[in-house]
């Protein structure tokens, strides 16, 4: 069967690999030399996701549904050995070194993982009961959560919050279109509330209590998080003084005018931001907006509800990332250590983000095929 591409989807994401990698080439004055070049490492990075695209085109999402649980399972292992056996890197043990290659880091694949086992955990919920019962539909909401806090609790042992962060935003993305009542997310909104509430009357009021129940490294982890609001701090002092500085027009590429922290990860809209300006800026959310927006069309054809889980979780992900990052960096949200999606470096999650883009082309040309599921 011919293959068609969904250039709407493939054009974008072209182009964010070209911002990408000339973004880092720019971040590069302020980076280590001991990290090698960036940039290239970035390129050779794509050419891999490229290739992972290729492949998973020619596989289809029916390969990766009829073994989802077993990719599953692997996951959460992967996560249990990072505890024991990952490599110490700023007091988080979220990489596996492998020589000769770099860093690996499961947390960016769970992502998939989560998904691929919510779709296929919703579509058969929504197959097995017409009109499911109160009782019906607690169970199933019980067995997701269950899914998905097991490599959420391994997760944030490492410590990676941001990471479970974003298995939450793709559990509750998929499980809002999922067909189970509004009461669900009413009682779930409640009770987020209720607990975040006691976790900051104990954090401001009971520290010591705090201490005591939830550890020093958890207290000084939201303590990161809540005094975000003072815009104190090198990091974000310097990134804003450097996008702030740069006009209409920017500084011009590669000459970033002061240093930060994590400049080609976390902190790389600020770079971009820096070297083109305010326009450049624009048409980069431009550009992001349209990607997003293409994605969310697709939702809206003729495809199975299954792929239409899976867009949920991708989408919702892929806004928050992007909301998070951006910002984090003008100092609206709290720092988290989330990164900008197809432009900050990194190889497991550019590579994760690339099986996401196979997912979607995949979609995109399918026609009304039924996915065997195991």
């Amino acid at each position: 069967m011919k293959y068609k591409i969904n250039y709407n989807i493939l054009i974008p994401i072209l182009i964010l690999s070209i911002i990408s990698i000339f973004t880092i080439y720019s971040s590069l004055t302020y980076t280590s030399p001991s990290l090698g070049n960036l940039a290239f490492k970035q390129a050779i990075w794509y050419l891999v996701g490229w290739g992972l695209v290729f492949i998973l085109i020619h596989l289809k999402n029916d390969y990766l549904y009829q073994h989802t649980w077993y990719l599953y399972i692997i996951g959460n292992i992967l996560l249990l050995f990072l505890l024991f056996f990952g490599t110490p890197i700023n007091n988080s043990r979220c990489w596996f070194t492998i020589p000769g290659i770099g860093s690996i880091q499961p947390s960016e694949f769970m992502k998939i993982f989560i998904m691929l086992s919510l779709a296929t955990m919703i579509h058969n919920f929504r197959n097995d009961y017409d009109n499911p019962t109160m009782l019906n539909e607690f169970l199933f909401i019980i067995k997701t959560f269950v899914i998905v806090l097991i490599p959420s609790v391994l997760t944030f042992l490492q410590p990676d919050t941001g990471a479970v962060l974003i298995y939450f935003i793709i559990y509750f993305s998929m499980m809002f279109i999922s067909g189970i009542h509004l009461r669900w997310f009413v009682s779930a909104f409640l009770i987020i509330v209720g607990l975040f509430g006691g976790i900051l009357y104990l954090y401001y009021m009971k520290e010591e209590l705090f201490i005591k129940l939830f550890g020093s490294s958890i207290y000084y982890r939201l303590e990161r998080i809540f005094n975000w609001s003072k815009g104190s701090g090198l990091q974000l002092e310097n990134a804003i003084a450097a996008i702030g500085s740069a006009g209409l027009f920017g500084h011009g590429y590669n000459q970033t005018p002061i240093y930060f922290p994590e400049s080609s990860t976390d902190f790389i809209f600020a770079v971009f931001a820096s070297n083109f300006g305010l326009i450049g800026v624009i048409l980069l959310l431009l550009l992001i907006f349209y990607l997003d927006v293409e994605i969310l069309s697709l939702s809206q054809k003729k495809i199975e509800d299954s792929d239409k889980y899976i867009i949920a979780g991708i989408l919702g992900m892929l806004i928050f990332q992007q909301v998070q990052n951006i910002g984090m960096t003008v100092g609206l949200l709290p720092i988290t250590g989330i990164t900008l999606p197809f432009i900050s470096y990194g190889g497991s999650s550019l590579l994760s983000y690339m099986l996401l883009v196979g997912i979607l082309l995949n979609i995109s040309v399918k026609k009304n095929r039924i996915y065997k599921y195991k």
